[in-house]
């Protein structure tokens, strides 16, 4: 990889979109135009990172992050890049590494060396705990002689030596030249400006949550000044042999083609993602590359990678009050609140947010009342339990995800376990406005066989609801009576714990039902809700973006479940 003139590369950046491997499968499958492919970054082990809220957007396009190197190290990751490699990957893989000293860095080197093209060593991160990230790029001798001991204890590495800097200095062109000397073969910049302490305009209490008081990164577009000129900087101090990965605020044609011609020889493209649907990414990449390419040749460009990016603020809370608090059981409780959540679907949700609590994503039990279903589970479900009270404000925000695409039939059978019911309920909505005729098959926990919604629910049609008595999924006992009600060509719904959605799956395919007419709710974790994050993947479907309902035929296809 070295310095090719007036030709457009783009990059996915570290911590954005290409977070998992199956993510990055799916940009191989899907997105032609993406020619480096950068990981998150790993350590030797596992990091859990900081609570969430770890992203926030005060402005639209204008991020803050605090994920805090979280990542599942290197035991778990090696394996599955080695098996990706495997199965006929053959993009570049630059793969981002994470350590508070030279020993560690000189491990990560030589494991992933075999599968990696190129690594990066995060010299940058502004939100890391002290030791790691920004603490070694900040000082020219620091990163002078990480990168030496490195270097020395690596040379007979296959894969190239990128180093990530800070823009967080005044002087980023001197320690690029630095570490290039000591043996670098490559940089990558800028990493997030900062950190900064960013204030949500509502609440007007900050928002990120870590052990820095709430300060976190900066990235997106109000970056895109502090990169430009940093990789002018860096071009000033570096040959142009020395390749330069170029990122920060890119979110058009204009900003890809201007770092290019400040010397970057491939572009990072990441926080813009968060306001381009993932169905789009490939139409996306391919407009921004195209018209970087006619601007670099001298053609006129038509800037049409902009009408894929949106220009609304994606992560917006407004405050809400509570209204009521009832349990259902020890465990269980349904909050409902004032306000409402306008056009909110089934396969959608939105995040609860307690400033200097946490927050965490939910489904709409119903929306008039605006009401939650909670399970007691953490901390911050813990806190709602024990702390909150009728007259508190809390913050929404969403929707996110994308409404269920239902199989046409004109029977349904919805399944549910857990707190399943809160999806169950706009569903039903849903396909009663599609003339269905529903039943409904609740497991509960609690005595007496009664569900949380069963009122409501029951209008919509049959409705049974089972204990489990200390058998968890006992209600599954009871669904091939009614798979014979629904029949072979019915559609079928399940919604609860994963594993009880696999062993219902199970029975509805020994009893003839065709995959794709089974649907799923995968309610994977979720950090940011508007596709950065990665977290969310399920088959390298994001479920933030395509909607929290998979059917069984593409879960088995991408090996999901």
């Amino acid at each position: 990889m070295g310095h090719i003139e007036r030709k457009v590369y783009l990059s996915s950046v570290s911590g954005v979109a290409t977070t998992k491997t199956e993510l990055i499968s799916w940009f191989n499958k899907n997105v032609e135009d993406l020619d480096i492919y950068t990981t998150k970054s790993f350590q030797v082990r596992p990091n859990p990172g900081n609570r969430e809220p770890v992203i926030c957007e005060t402005k639209s396009g204008d991020f803050g992050n605090s994920v805090g190197l979280r990542n599942p190290g290197m035991e778990k990751t090696l394996p599955e890049l080695v098996q990706l490699k495997a199965s006929g990957f053959d993009k570049w893989l630059n793969v981002s590494l994470s350590a508070d000293n030279p020993q560690d860095f000189i491990t990560l080197v030589k494991a992933f060396d075999d599968v990696a093209d190129s690594v990066e060593l995060n010299f940058s991160c502004p939100h890391a705990k002290k030791g790691f990230g920004a603490s070694i790029g900040v000082d020219i001798d620091i990163a002078g002689e990480y990168v030496e001991k490195i270097h020395n204890a690596t040379k007979d590495r296959k894969s190239l030596l990128f180093i990530k800097l800070t823009p967080n200095v005044d002087n980023i062109g001197e320690i690029a030249k630095r570490v290039v000397d000591m043996g670098a073969d490559g940089i990558t910049a800028i990493n997030t400006v900062g950190p900064d302490l960013h204030i949500d305009p509502v609440s007007n209490t900050p928002i990120l949550q870590n052990a820095l008081g709430g300060k976190g990164g900066k990235s997106g577009r109000w970056v895109y000044s502090k990169a430009l000129e940093a990789i002018k900087e860096i071009r000033r101090y570096i040959p142009n042999s020395i390749p330069i990965i170029g990122m920060g605020g890119v979110w058009s044609e204009k900003e890809c083609f201007e770092l290019i011609e400040a010397g970057a020889d491939a572009v990072g493209i990441g926080s813009v993602l968060g306001h381009v649907r993932q169905p789009q990414w490939p139409l996306f990449f391919s407009a921004l590359k195209k018209g970087a390419q006619d601007l670099l040749d001298g053609r006129e460009c038509d800037f049409s990678s902009k009408k894929y990016v949106s220009d609304e603020r994606q992560m917006e809370y407004r405050e809400h009050v509570v209204e009521d608090i009832s349990f259902h059981s020890e465990d269980t409780l349904l909050l409902t609140l004032s306000g409402e959540v306008k056009d909110f679907k089934a396969g959608e949700f939105v995040f609860l947010w307690l400033p200097g609590v946490g927050e965490k994503p939910f489904s709409l039990a119903k929306t008039s009342p605006l009401t939650f279903i909670i399970k007691k589970r953490g901390a911050f479900t813990s806190y709602i339990f024990s702390s909150l009270s009728k007259g508190d404000k809390i913050y929404i925000r969403g929707p996110y995800g994308a409404e269920v695409e239902t199989p046409k039939a004109k029977k349904a059978l919805i399944i549910c376990g857990g707190t399943g019911e809160a999806v169950a309920l706009p569903l039903a909505v849903e396909l009663q406005r599609e003339g269905t005729e529903m039943s409904f098959l609740v497991g509960t926990s609690v005595k007496g066989d009664k569900g949380i919604l069963d009122k409501e629910l029951s209008g919509f049609g049959s409705y049974k609801a089972t204990s489990d008595n200390g058998q968890p999924g006992r209600v599954l006992s009871l669904l091939p009576e009614e798979i014979e009600k629904t029949g072979i060509d019915g559609a079928y719904y399940i919604i609860g714990p994963e594993i009880f959605m696999k062993i219902a799956s199970s029975i509805l395919k020994d009893n003839g039902i065709p995959t794709e007419r089974i649907m799923l709710s995968m309610e994977r974790n979720t950090m940011c809700g508007i596709g950065l994050c990665g977290e969310c993947s399920c088959g390298g479907h994001l479920e933030c973006q395509w909607g929290t309902f998979m059917s069984l035929a593409f879960l088995e296809k991408e090996g999901a479940i």
